[in-house]
């Protein structure tokens, strides 16, 4: 399985130091929309996230809520998009035949609508969550969604985990949103496990665990069920010596694996 990490949609959020941990307190901010692009053995494409898409890009406000657009001051490059990006790999947008969403959340569905022909698989309790305010159902209204229930499998500790494809798994981080799912893809390397929101900053898996202030907040005002967010991440925090963990928007992840991604 060969992985690409992917920057799909820069924001740039006002507070600087606040949210990054570094920089000037009146700079803005840096945040990525950290996905993976899995080539698998048999040559088609799995996409875990989408990023903001290309309708996103060219008509932000019809399909970006106003709050999203004001408080995390998107780019709107369309260079950043995923389909632009794998058509920069030689890859084909024809060949994507699945995508693992973490959650439904405007900066992960976004590019949902740029690969019609794929199957896009979420958590049964986030599908029937999709009336919910903060997502936008013009991403993914006419897309195949195929919602999944938790298993009684176990992985890494994790309950109720699917296996979607071979070496790829649903795996349940209930918190953020209700029907929240990290992404664990077995590459040469071992296991990495995309964990979407389930948290915002590398800090927090660090031992004593620390995150900026600002970004503390927000990752707060945008849980849903704070206990269950908090058990995640403490599991987290204990297999991240032997599982690779990334999550969505710490660009400082995304600079290891896609130095060009980040600056």
């Amino acid at each position: 399985m060969k992985v690409h990490h992917l920057n799909s949609g820069t924001m740039r959020p006002f507070g600087g130091r606040l949210v990054t941990g570094r920089g000037s307190f009146f700079h803005r901010g840096e945040l990525v929309c950290h996905t993976l692009v899995l080539e698998t053995d048999s040559a088609s494409l799995v996409l875990v996230d989408t990023g903001l898409g290309l309708d996103d890009v060219r008509t932000p406000k019809a399909t970006l809520p106003l709050l999203f657009r004001v408080a995390s001051r998107p780019v709107l490059d369309e260079r950043e998009t995923t389909a632009r990006q794998l058509a920069a790999l030689g890859l084909a947008t024809s060949d994507v035949r699945h995508v693992a969403l973490t959650h439904l959340d405007v900066d992960h569905a976004g590019g949902v609508r740029d690969f019609p022909g794929a199957r896009v698989h979420v958590l049964r309790e986030e599908l029937d969550d999709r009336a919910n305010p903060r997502y936008s159902p013009a991403q993914w209204r006419d897309a195949d969604l195929v919602p999944h229930d938790p298993t009684g499998e176990t992985w890494a500790g994790f309950e109720g985990v699917r296996e979607l494809l071979p070496d790829v798994l649903l795996v349940p981080l209930v918190g953020h949103t209700r029907g929240h799912t990290g992404v664990a893809v077995r590459t040469g390397d071992g296991w990495l496990l995309h964990a979407g929101d389930a948290y915002f900053h590398h800090g927090q898996l660090a031992t004593p665990p620390h995150i900026p202030v600002g970004l503390a907040g927000f990752e707060r005002r945008m849980q849903t069920i704070a206990e269950l967010r908090l058990a995640n991440l403490a599991r987290l925090r204990e297999v991240a010596d032997r599982v690779t963990v990334v999550n969505a928007h710490d660009a400082a992840h995304l600079r290891r694996f896609a130095p060009a991604h980040a600056s």
